[in-house]
């Protein structure tokens, strides 16, 4: 889960590309900063978005420069902080400790199971920072359990859950300015990802007999016109709010997220279902 908040690169210079990746190249280094070499390996696309967001609304003050990284050790590249990357940086470590736990409780991946223990220590000082949103992840994975493993099939119980939880990291902690429309930007972003993983892992979730809302929905004639109406409403909810911000700074590289990024994979998978039926014929 997680990974569908990106740029589409086709449509944004490549000006505003490095501007995205120098950002990026920030978070990461906010990661390092606070987390080490496991914390910056968390790093996404995901807070990046956040990072950008938070940053352009309230304008913290920026530093940028260039830079060599154990990630880029030859040629130095550009970067840019800014102090809501401290908060971001620990949310992105909050989510990937849980994501950890969560694929070994489903898969008993002892991959997912060294990582997590990778991240405990960074973990914990995250939550004792931040109390409140690290009990908004751990509620959130305890609802979408409890969901699963009753196999409940209403759509909506892990939908709205994963749209509460982002929605509650999209508040940033040390301001009180535009706490409505960035809850309801995150929610949005939140519903509109649980859809789109569901949709993209139902072939595998089928195949392999794990949970997935989206199996008792996919004989009905209008599946795909009911999952993209969804998906369509959900992020319609996100870009309205983002609409009511007062943003200039970035603000073409946030709607290139929000109009365009956030499909991309479903375009992908839908080409990638058009070439097949054009083979089959």
């Amino acid at each position: 889960m997680f990974g569908y908040v990106i740029t589409n690169p086709n449509a944004l210079p490549k000006e505003r590309q490095q501007r995205f990746r120098a950002v990026y190249c920030g978070l990461c280094a906010a990661l390092r900063r606070r987390h080490g070499l496991a914390g910056s390996a968390t790093l996404s696309y995901d807070m990046t978005f956040l990072a950008l967001l938070l940053n352009a609304l309230y304008e913290p003050g920026e530093q940028t420069g260039r830079e060599r990284c154990p990630a880029h050790p030859i040629s130095a590249h550009a970067y840019a902080v800014s102090p809501v990357m401290e908060y971001v940086a620990d949310m992105n470590v909050a989510l990937a400790y849980h994501k950890c736990m969560d694929n070994w409780l489903d898969d008993r991946n002892p991959l997912s199971a060294g990582e997590g223990a990778l991240l405990r220590q960074a973990y914990r000082s995250v939550a004792r920072e931040w109390p409140d949103k690290c009990a908004a992840i751990e509620a959130w994975l305890d609802e979408v359990h409890d969901i699963e493993s009753r196999n409940l099939p209403e759509v909506d119980l892990p939908v709205n859950a994963t749209g509460r939880m982002l929605g509650e990291l999209f508040v940033y902690p040390r301001e009180r300015a535009w706490n409505d429309e960035l809850r309801v930007i995150g929610d949005g972003l939140g519903r509109f990802i649980y859809i789109m993983d569901a949709y993209d892992d139902l072939s595998k979730d089928i195949r392999k007999g794990r949970y997935n809302p989206l199996k008792a929905l996919r004989d009905r004639p209008d599946f795909e016109a009911l999952c993209k109406s969804a998906m369509t409403m959900m992020i319609a909810d996100a870009t309205e709010a983002f609409e009511r911000l007062p943003v200039v700074l970035d603000a073409d590289i946030l709607r290139n997220v929000l109009y365009s990024g956030v499909w991309s994979k479903y375009v992908y998978l839908q080409n990638k279902r058009n070439a097949r039926g054009k083979g089959a014929d």
